[in-house]
């Protein structure tokens, strides 16, 4: 008998007191219908009308007393609570599952929450513009240190004196002329004279790493829409790679040693391109793309860093510092 009594009271606690409206959720327990004194099959013209009519009802301002001005302030945050849920389609609809699901408990929380407090802007919209932001900031960066670069290398005497001789040869700049007449002449052309060197250096330059020149398939939304041919041309290449050296053993090419070394070395291809030739000649004779030769490569490497380090003077200098304690020594001196 107890044991029934028991599940008596288990259904009426937790199955039996469901109801359908939840504290905290939309229009807590009243129905936001009955607020607006209509139905669920109302339309939302319908509904918009019912709650302009309750609104200028009671308007605070509509109130002559304090108490009547606080009670109308509360009816008016309830019906315009109610309105901004109803003529939502969406959150109506989620509305009126939780109306007829009331033992969903959860879910009506989750799209409830997930309404409120969820970006009303298009998330799509949002990161297209970041993209593009970030995109334009870094096309924006590449101009910028191109220009930083081609600034200095007008300024550099051994490619200005170059570009002149190249611009000389070309017709584009004349003999130098000391004549009184020509001395305002010179002074007007300057400014073409140093947009010739720079367009010149600008030719005939070749500049690598952070400040080559601006290019729209190192920004953001590119590389994105490449991606997948770009991943496509990586597997391509490593089946190629498995299948000609691996199981065929044909000879390595140019570009296959180039790859080897560069793994090697742990850089790309464009920080290989700016070794110095001496550095890329050296790796080229002694056939660093074999193991072997690399790491003999790189044992001299370090033995020839040791010297240089040994002879500098800093050097010796921080060595002895080192040895006499560091940064961790501890001295007394006496007063």
């Amino acid at each position: 008998m107890k044991i029934y009594l028991y599940l008596f009271v288990c259904l009426h606690l937790f199955v039996l007191r469901v109801h359908s409206l939840i504290d905290g959720l939309y229009c807590g327990r009243e129905s936001c219908y009955d607020l607006l004194n209509v139905t669920r099959e109302s339309s939302k013209q319908e509904i918009v009308k019912a709650y302009r009519a309750l609104a200028k009802k009671y308007h605070p301002d509509m109130a002559k007393t304090v108490e009547d001005k606080q009670l109308y302030t509360e009816r008016f945050r309830a019906f315009a609570n109610a309105y901004e849920i109803l003529k939502d389609e969406e959150t109506r609809v989620d509305y009126d599952r939780m109306l007829d699901n009331p033992n969903e408990y959860y879910t009506h929380y989750y799209r409830y929450y997930r309404h409120r407090y969820a970006p009303k802007v298009d998330v799509r919209l949002v990161l297209f513009i970041l993209i593009s932001v970030i995109s334009a900031i870094q096309y924006y960066s590449q101009y910028s240190n191109y220009n930083a670069a081609i600034d200095y290398l007008v300024t550099v005497p051994k490619y200005r004196i170059q570009a002149q001789e190249i611009a000389r040869q070309e017709g584009l700049l004349g003999n130098a002329d000391t004549s009184k007449k020509a001395r305002g002449r010179k002074a007007i052309n300057k400014q073409e004279e140093e947009a010739i060197i720079r367009q010149i250096v600008e030719q005939k330059l070749d500049i690598k790493g952070g400040y080559k020149k601006p290019s729209i398939t190192r920004i953001l939304w590119l590389q994105m829409l490449l991606l997948p041919y770009y991943l496509f041309l990586k597997l391509k290449w490593h089946i190629r790679w498995f299948f000609k050296f691996h199981l065929n053993k044909h000879e390595l090419g140019d570009d296959e040693k180039i790859y080897l070394i560069c793994c090697y070395l742990k850089i790309n291809r464009e920080q290989f391109d700016s070794l110095p030739e001496k550095e890329q000649d050296q790796l080229w004779t002694q056939q660093t793309w074999i193991k072997e030769n690399f790491l003999e490569w790189k044992r001299e490497k370090d033995e020839e860093q040791k010297k240089k380090l040994n002879e500098s003077g800093r050097y010796k200098a921080y060595r002895r510092y080192m040895k006499s304690g560091g940064p961790g020594q501890i001295t007394f001196d006496a007063d």
